[in-house]
């Protein structure tokens, strides 16, 4: 029986599979980092913009608070002027201009 001694020397310097393997580990590694990196920094401004959005809330409710105003005054109109016109077939039109003439004044303010 005939056995082969393993040289020593082949076992302590790497061979060029681990090589290539340890140089492929260190470029993932670095990969990695920098999706980790990337990946705060996405964080980070998400939490920027949504604190921003967070800061026009009262703006916001303010708004709706004055779009719902002005959407009631024509409904009111139209019920309080319904009894002494012709009908209430032409209102639904009426409802919708007044709509659209709010929406043009709102535009002109800004």
């Amino acid at each position: 029986m005939s056995t082969t001694p393993i040289p020593k020397n082949r076992s302590s310097s790497p061979t060029v599979f681990e090589q290539q393997r340890a140089e492929l580990v260190r470029e993932i590694a670095v990969g990695m980092e920098q999706v980790l990196q990337n990946i705060n920094r996405l964080n980070r401004n998400l939490e920027s913009i949504i604190s921003v959005g967070n800061e026009f809330g009262s703006v916001e409710a303010l708004w709706s608070q004055f779009e719902n105003f002005m959407g009631s005054r024509p409904g009111e109109e139209q019920k309080g002027g319904g009894a002494g016109g012709a009908g209430g077939g032409g209102g639904g039109g009426q409802h919708q201009d007044d709509e659209e003439g709010s929406q043009l004044q709102e535009e002109d303010h800004r």
